[in-house]
């Protein structure tokens, strides 16, 4: 008994459907995180600082062994509306549609985005398809007047801003 307490007083654990108590994988640790994060960041929420958006986005894209491209839905007031993993990928890219893009702001009726895309390689620099890409989603939003405001790259717990570094 005595080793068993050992092993749960140091690791997480997960509860099978038969009510037992099983170590968690480090994919349902990270899933579990997500849905706490969904739980305390809800529509309406808003972010008062860039940090706090990467905070965010880190829990939500860290982990990933592919490709994920997300996008952050706000109002006129930058107030979340929703956020939707849009797209997935392989371990270095994601095929990303700006129709799909423009279709989600007109159904949400969102006045601002942020995108964000995870880089499981671990390197948080953007790549000039990634550049190019978010120029692209840019010009059509602006056809229909929703504004872009951030492209986040994550990495793990590292991450570059587009636009800290000028590139919006």
């Amino acid at each position: 008994m005595s080793q068993l307490s050992l092993s749960l007083d140091s690791s997480l654990l997960v509860r099978d459907d038969q009510g037992r108590y099983l170590m968690a994988t480090a994919d349902q640790i990270l899933e579990a995180a997500r849905q706490v994060i969904d739980q305390k960041i809800r529509r309406g929420t808003s972010f008062s600082s860039p940090s706090e958006v990467k905070d965010y986005l880190k829990a939500k894209l860290s982990g990933y062994e592919r490709e994920v491209f997300a996008v952050m839905l706000l109002d006129s007031k930058h107030c979340l509306i929703g956020y939707v993993e849009l797209f997935q990928g392989t371990i270095d890219q994601a095929a990303v549609y700006p129709r799909e893009v423009v279709k989600l702001a007109m159904q949400h009726n969102a006045a601002a985005m942020i995108f964000s895309h995870n880089h499981p390689s671990g390197n948080p620099e953007p790549s000039r398809a990634d550049e190019l890409l978010t120029k692209r989603l840019k010009e059509a939003l602006a056809l229909v007047d929703v504004r872009v405001l951030d492209h986040i790259i994550v990495a793990g717990n590292d991450t570059a801003s587009f636009a800290e570094r000028g590139l919006m």
